[in-house]
Order: structure tokens, then sequence, then C-alpha cells
């Protein structure tokens, strides 16, 4: 038995889909974000109830959904799902700057060598 066949339930009446566990649920929704903004179709969505400090991430091409309430379920999916798609929209930014942080810093390195090598030079000098 799976751990999650306790807390597998049907939709609440009026969630407009009766009869649908949550995660079957959690599934025609992210389908259908990805069909509607045409973005994410590489994800897929797990359902893992627990008691945790995060409501969800994503975790390479999944969405890790760990809330037990189901409006909460499908709020977070929403989330993880939005910020999955801005952050791939802002990674070539975080990818130059990271490589432009790479080269300051060897630049900085190579300088305070530099004078770290005169100053002993000089220290040697006075003696």
């Amino acid at each position: 038995m799976s751990k999650n066949a306790g807390k597998e339930r049907q939709s609440e009446k009026g969630s407009g889909y009766p009869n649908f566990p949550i995660e079957e649920r959690l599934r025609h929704e992210l389908e259908r974000l990805k069909r509607d903004t045409g973005l994410g179709f590489e994800l897929d969505v797990v359902w893992m109830p627990q008691d945790n400090k995060l409501s969800g991430e994503v975790k390479g091409k999944k969405i890790y959904v760990y809330e037990e309430d189901e409006e909460k379920a499908i709020e977070t999916l929403y989330h993880e799902f939005f910020d999955y798609a801005v952050s791939r929209a802002i990674e070539p930014y975080r990818s130059v700057l990271n490589s432009l942080i790479s080269c300051l810093n060897e630049m900085c390195y190579r300088r305070k060598e530099e004078i770290v090598e005169s100053l002993s030079r000089f220290a040697r000098k006075g003696r």
C-alpha cells in the first residue's frame, strides 16, 4: 500500500472535478497550464503530502506538491509552475552574472597576489 493511499481522497464538491483524486486533478491542472501558457511541457507533478516547511518545489523536471489540502495543493502547483517559468526566463542573466563574478574574482585574486608578492620583495630588501 502506498504512503498516500489513505490520503488520496475525492475532490470536494464545487471544485469542478467531482470524484477526481487530488493527484489526478493536479496532473489535469498542470496539463491545462502547459496548454494555456505554451510553457513547461517538460514538467510533471508529484503529490507527496507531508508536514514540511515547503508547500512545494521544483526538482529537475518535477513539481513536488507537499500540501495535503486540495485547494492549497492546486495553489502550490500554480505557484511552482509560474516560478519555474519565470526562473527559466531569467536564467541567461543569472548565467552571465555568475560568469562575470567568476571573472572578477579571478582578476582580484591575481591583483592581490601581485601586491602580496611586491610587498614580500619590499620586506626582503629592507632586511
